[in-house]
């Protein structure tokens, strides 16, 4: 703590800490913010798990196939969806302005942001495998599973963050970042195995979408909830968590040197 005309100031990992809970505590007070990031998710496994009601071989369901998809779509929208509009918006209201011309050190606010988005991806994994367990006997992960799981949803959500901090820089407001990244982001929820088994989408697509982190997120979650006979169904014939690892990490990079490249406190 330093002492400045008489005051001391908070050390950095307290303001960290408060801003930590500032935003969450504005995340959860926005109905819209909610709704769209921690339900939809759970909407779209109940709908989908009900609907779509039938068995992949190997006594595989769709829903079973289904949840990984699911919880990489979630975090999708935890991370990327959620940092590109809110950072938008606080950017054109002025928020970031404002926050800029404080004495909180500006690795605060960046800090703040990776707590929310960990907290509401935890919430979004723990309410999704509770549903699915609950009303679809979901088979869970076990044993050395959970680490691929973590490690897959934990990289996966690295790099969604950074791009979507990243991405935050092109939209002039937040109404303009979410009528820009949320068609993408479902576009590449088509393609990229999360509504419908990822073999049936054309090879074109396939390559596309391999382009992005949510390929490579969801079929890196789909090694825990399917057994490895399914695995031949994937495009190289295994689950490629090696490759999972690879192209998630250098997302990150590329995200990080994106967001430093880019971000800016004011129009």
């Amino acid at each position: 703590m330093t002492a400045v005309t008489g005051r001391v100031l908070p050390s950095v990992a307290s303001v960290c800490r408060t801003r930590a809970g500032v935003e969450l505590k504005e995340f959860f007070r926005q109905r819209e913010s909610v709704v769209f990031t921690l339900m939809f998710p759970v909407i779209l496994l109940l709908v989908f798990g009900a609907v779509l009601d039938y068995d992949l071989g190997s006594g595989v369901s769709f829903t079973q196939y289904f949840m990984a998809g699911v919880i990489a779509a979630g975090i999708l929208g935890a991370s990327l969806q959620n940092m590109a509009i809110s950072i938008a918006t606080e950017r054109s209201d002025g928020t970031l302005k404002g926050l800029a011309g404080t004495p909180m050190p500006k690795s605060a606010f960046f800090v703040g942001k990776v707590v929310q988005v960990l907290v509401v991806t935890v919430a979004i994994v723990v309410i999704l495998l509770a549903i699915g367990t609950v009303f679809y006997d979901i088979a869970l992960p076990t044993g050395s599973e959970w680490l691929t799981f973590a490690w897959v949803a934990a990289l996966g959500s690295a790099a969604c963050t950074l791009l979507g901090i990243a991405i935050s820089s092109l939209a002039r407001n937040g109404r303009s970042a979410s009528a820009t990244v949320t068609p993408v982001a479902l576009v590449l929820q088509f393609i990229s195995g999360v509504f419908f088994q990822f073999s049936e989408v054309p090879t074109w697509l396939q390559t596309v979408a391999a382009l992005f982190p949510l390929k490579w997120m969801a079929q890196g979650l789909r090694s825990v909830f399917l057994p490895d006979a399914l695995a031949a169904q994937e495009p190289a014939g295994s689950w490629e968590l090696g490759r999972v690892a690879l192209v998630l990490g250098i997302w990150c990079v590329v995200g990080l040197v994106l967001c430093v490249r880019t971000f800016r406190w004011q129009d």
